[in-house]
């Protein structure tokens, strides 16, 4: 079930209305229904794949009694690493058995042996990644002596499940989501009313933006060697917002969604494209699996601490395992080392932390040496894109090699060129209410609130009237981190 598709437009009224009629029998029943609607959800994609979703719920649940219950220690490590290599295990096989099948193979083919490997007809279940990193985090603090275990099973299925991140994020962290699950929850208007209006602008971001660009990028990387330099620069800065309006615009609803129950999610974006060094760039792009990584493998390692290989080291392995959790194909792989590279003089001169506050905070537009910054690191992370974006390596260095040769200064042709000045208007538009909302946790958000309810309705009703003329609305597109 999509977030942009009728069903779900059925689905969320219904599940919102008795939600709040049970909030008088108590949050215990608001809970169950929730859990119910989230197995539903999931299963729309699937129910083959309920069972795996299932037992990965109740190997988190029983692991977390069982660390905590451990006599000794050797018992706890025990107990976390069989739950951590369970999971791990489960995610691999699904996710990765091909792509290692296939590079073994293709290595021994180097070397003049034909190994015969053979692949597997393997679907990807919807969401393994982000629910098995809900469970980690889970099992990983009761180690770590952070949370006590969760003794309600519905509480923690819910925790696991629950619908409006199940399937692309947030990534949640059972010490900020559990504890609001475990309490009553107080209808609230105006959250509610921001809920809403962070789904609209998710809306917004996913079909009109995301979407409209996806056309032309597809397009222009699906037949990259027939295209100049300049169309697939296009092509570059197309994905960039599209992957921008598709996965932002998702945890917009996401984060919405959950406003209208009561429950607040992980902030996953903060205007990332307005970064003025790669370093800020990381901490508002997927704040939630870069927290992740930080907490989880950046910081035991060793973090920032120790000698300069020690960072060297840290920095790469973070960023090497999030381009390798996107997906299995070196391409992904080359993405985070490319990032690793951005990153990594920042981190070795001491400068990774300099853009800590908003960028032109109170100001109308930035200095020109912001915009400097904020140009720059947005033309390397489009550069960056190329690699997360093409099919394979050899792909994404042709795509490079036209880029920076003569056929960049030829004009941009691609089919349905002629047809793209709207989504440029639109673009611009994007990019003004996103700056000017920078401030804010999502560009609508209050958006008006000290004017008149005909001015905010006023807007309410342009951003509507646009996804309906210029929504893509093509067989309900998926979201590009379903993949992942």
């Amino acid at each position: 079930m999509l977030f942009n598709s009728v069903a779900f437009a059925i689905f969320l009224p219904i599940i919102f209305i008795l939600y709040w009629v049970l909030a008088k029998r108590g949050h215990k029943i608001q809970n169950l229904l929730l859990l119910a609607a989230s197995l539903y959800f999931y299963a729309s994609w699937d129910w083959r794949f309920l069972l795996l979703l299932i037992t990965s719920i109740i190997l988190g649940f029983f692991s977390g009694a069982l660390i905590n219950n451990s006599v000794n220690e050797r018992q706890r490590k025990f107990w976390l690493w069989t739950s951590i290599l369970l999971n791990l295990g489960f995610l691999g096989f699904f996710k990765y058995f091909n792509f290692f099948a296939e590079s073994f193979s293709d290595a021994l083919g180097l070397l003049g042996i034909n190994a015969g490997v053979s692949t597997l007809n393997i679907i990807l279940p919807v969401g393994i990644s982000f629910y098995t990193f809900h469970g980690l985090s889970y099992i990983i603090d009761i180690y770590n002596r952070k949370i006590q275990p969760e003794g309600n099973f519905v509480n923690y299925s819910l925790f696991v499940s629950y619908f409006p991140l199940l399937v692309a994020g947030p990534i949640e962290r059972a010490t900020h989501l559990l504890p609001q699950i475990d309490k009553a929850r107080k209808f609230d208007y105006s959250n509610a009313v921001n809920g809403l209006r962070q789904i609209l602008w998710g809306l917004f971001k996913k079909i009109v933006i995301a979407d409209n660009c996806a056309q032309y990028a597809n397009i222009i990387f699906n037949n990259h060697q027939d295209h100049s330099g300049s169309t697939l620069l296009i092509g570059a800065l197309l994905f960039t917002f599209q992957i921008y309006g598709d996965f932002s615009g998702y945890s917009d609803i996401a984060l919405g969604v959950s406003r209208l129950f009561g429950i607040e999610l992980l902030r996953n974006f903060a205007y990332p494209y307005f970064s003025r060094d790669i370093a800020e760039f990381w901490r508002r792009w997927h704040i939630s699996l870069s927290s992740w990584f930080r907490d989880y493998v950046y910081i035991p390692l060793g973090g920032s601490r120790g000698g300069i290989w020690m960072k060297i080291r840290n920095t790469f392995a973070i960023f090497l395992l999030s381009g390798f959790w996107h997906g299995a194909n070196w391409t992904y792989v080359a993405w985070g080392a490319l990032n690793a590279v951005y990153f990594l003089p920042l981190m070795i001169s001491g400068n990774n932390r300099n853009n800590l506050n908003i960028v032109a905070k109170g100001k109308t537009l930035p200095t020109f040496k912001e915009l400097v910054m904020i140009l720059s690191t947005f033309f390397l992370t489009v550069f960056a894109w190329i690699f997360f974006r093409a099919e394979s390596i050899g792909d994404a260095i042709n795509i490079v090699g036209k880029i920076f040769s003569q056929s960049l200064i030829s004009p941009p042709a691609f089919q349905g060129a002629e047809r793209t000045l709207p989504l440029i208007l639109l673009l611009i538009i994007f990019i003004v209410v996103e700056w000017r909302g920078r401030e804010r946790d999502f560009a609508l958000r209050d958006m008006g609130i000290e004017k008149s309810r005909k001015y905010r309705w006023s807007w309410y009703m342009v951003i509507m009237l646009a996804i309906y003329l210029f929504g893509n609305f093509a067989s309900n597109i998926e979201f590009i981190y379903f993949q992942f």
